[in-house]
């Protein structure tokens, strides 16, 4: 099937064949005939897919085909976690529509207002934002929502852990109720559908891969390492191995910054980026990274999703996540869109339950190794998972079968279903973070 076959305009075939893709990615060929027909989606894929041209695409085509001649109001509207990925979803935007008459911008936290209120106020169809910044700027009347067409939240879980919930609910309120809706996730757990479910109307359910995979090429290492001789077996990886470009993974900012700072002392140039650094700095970490000035770029959670550098070959997690599936959102940076790739883990004693927990989700054992010289003599006992409730980790420390609770259910989206009444979201809801 080739992307004329879906349906597309010339114009966005020509796009998209610039870019250098001749045949969609199976979530492309399973969401698009379905977007182009106006039909609400709730899509999982593995990450690194191309769910955002999956998106994309047939949303410019619609917008092309309906658009209003006279004046440029919001049309679309994109809301992803973070600020990488919303700069990311809007290169693709800006890439796709090349070649017909659709006006894109981005917005979100950590930069200057100014310039983004100028930019919408000239007219825009296609707006990416994090919630946020999108809600400053609708306070300051710099935006309307009133002719919204279509919502798309991208990476719906992520926004759903960093506790996005009562801002998303507040911007649906000021949404027209007739609108078309796309959820598009890496994964999908039993609280992210019943949060479609109040989002979504009797939406199209599409999966590529099953809940939690990793690409195919991607290869898994653990090296079980002394938790005290860490920065130096990252130190002895990249020089044995003449390594070029890798992403490595801390799980705290403190910890981004000290292993930035010792890899550099050791003579690697690398940097750091998280929620702590300014926006500029983040653009030219990223930047350096992807141009190969720097060789490594170590990195929180935060810019697990919204990094997409081509060909990444190697990702290494310094320390595990304590939640399990944000593993497979870490080594989603690596064998992208088919390519190869290698994750490698360092495992130190008091993240073996993290290991456990992992491979759970994923369904496999890690191969793990020992290196001479680095074996993990720590004793510091196992910490328990996020997935652990803590009477399952003492019965399983006890030798009994652990299973784990069940997770505590999360809040639920409102939406503005016209028999429902438009709220901020539940008092209990989790603290937001303004990306």
């Amino acid at each position: 099937m080739t992307f004329k076959d879906l349906g597309l305009s010339p114009a966005l075939v020509k796009a998209v064949e610039e870019k250098g893709y001749t045949k969609p990615s199976p979530i492309q060929e399973k969401a698009i005939p379905h977007i182009l027909e106006g039909k609400d989606i709730l899509a999982s894929a593995q990450t690194g897919t191309g769910k955002t041209a999956g998106f994309t695409l047939p949303v410019l085509q619609h917008l092309v085909a309906t658009r209003h001649p006279k004046y440029r109001p919001l049309r679309v509207l994109v809301l992803t976690p973070t600020r990488e990925l919303a700069a990311q979803v809007q290169d693709n935007v800006r890439e796709y529509s090349k070649y017909v008459d659709i006006k894109s911008a981005v917005v979100f936290g950590g930069v200057n207002a100014k310039p983004q209120i100028a930019s919408l106020r000239s007219g825009v169809d296609v707006l990416v934002a994090t919630p946020g910044r999108l809600l400053d700027l609708h306070d300051r009347k710099a935006l309307s929502f009133k002719r919204i067409e279509v919502l798309i939240l991208d990476e719906a879980d992520r926004m759903l852990d960093m506790g996005f919930v009562r801002d998303i609910n507040k911007i649906i309120s000021f949404m027209p109720a007739k609108r078309q809706n796309l959820m598009f996730s890496a994964t999908f757990s039993n609280d992210i559908k019943k949060l479609a479910s109040g989002i979504l109307r009797n939406p199209v359910s599409v999966e590529t891969a099953p809940q939690n995979s990793t690409a195919k090429k991607v290869t898994h290492k653990v090296y079980k390492v002394d938790k005290n001789k860490k920065t130096e077996f990252t130190i002895k990886l990249i020089k044995d191995g003449n390594w070029n470009q890798v992403l490595v993974f801390t799980r705290t900012k403190h910890g981004a910054n000290k292993l930035t700072e010792k890899l550099i002392k050791a003579g690697i140039s690398a940097a750091a980026i998280h929620g702590n650094k300014s926006q500029g700095a983040r653009t030219k970490a990223l930047k350096n990274f992807k141009d190969n000035s720097i060789k490594i770029l170590v990195a929180t959670d935060i810019a697990a999703r919204g990094l997409d550098i081509p060909l990444l070959p190697h990702v290494v997690n310094f320390e595990l996540p304590n939640v399990p599936e944000d593993y497979v959102h870490r080594i989603g940076r690596t064998g992208r869109a088919g390519a190869a790739g290698e994750a490698i883990s360092l495992v130190c004693s008091e993240e073996s339950e993290y290991q456990s927990e992992i491979e759970k989700v994923l369904k496999e054992k890690l191969p793990s190794t020992v290196v001479e010289g680095f074996e993990p003599t720590d004793t510091e006992p196992p910490k328990r998972a996020a997935s652990q409730s803590k009477g399952s980790f003492g019965k399983k420390n006890k030798g009994s079968s652990s299973q784990g609770n069940k997770p505590k259910s999360k809040p639920h989206f409102k939406g503005n279903k016209p028999s429902e009444p438009s709220g901020r979201g539940r008092a209990n809801t989790t603290k937001k973070k303004r990306y």
